[in-house]
């Protein structure tokens, strides 16, 4: 990856739907090269897929849940479970596992207190996780879907 693949990643970051025509000139170069440059990073997953960011408050989608979950049997076949049930419920928009007192996070968009209580119901049900914290958002300060390209 050169200079020329990370200005061409900084561009469709801030915008996938840039014409190619402009990223060319931008980038210095013409629309075939540059093409040929975008479909390798598609072919070598470093674009992962291009996407239009949507305002949640906008889709009535206001409230932001950060579900902590502790796990205390970590099987196999509960992850695979786990991870079907976190993949067909697209509320949850993020799921990580992580280090520390807690063994995921989850990321929740949910219409309201009463819909996330439903939501979480159903989630312990079909879980089986009874260990877990909620923390709502109270403000969002900073919300990015462009990873900093510094480091290339």
């Amino acid at each position: 990856m050169d200079k020329i693949d990370k200005e061409i990643l900084k561009l469709i970051q801030k915008n996938a739907s840039i014409p190619l025509s402009e990223i060319s000139k931008k980038v210095g170069i013409s629309s075939t090269p540059c093409w040929n440059r975008i479909k390798k990073m598609e072919e070598e997953k470093v674009i992962k897929s291009r996407v239009t960011v949507i305002d949640n408050n906008k889709v009535n989608l206001p409230l932001i849940a950060f579900l902590s979950i502790h796990v205390p049997n970590h099987t196999d076949e509960w992850r695979i479970k786990f991870e079907e049930l976190i993949n067909k419920n697209n509320q949850i928009i993020e799921t990580h596992r992580i280090s520390g007192g807690h063994d995921y996070i989850l990321k929740i968009l949910s219409p309201s207190i009463k819909e996330y209580d439903h939501f979480q119901q159903n989630f312990i049900r079909e879980s089986g996780c009874t260990n877990m914290q909620t923390s709502f958002s109270q403000k969002e300060i900073k919300n990015s879907t462009n990873i900093p390209l510094d480091f290339l």
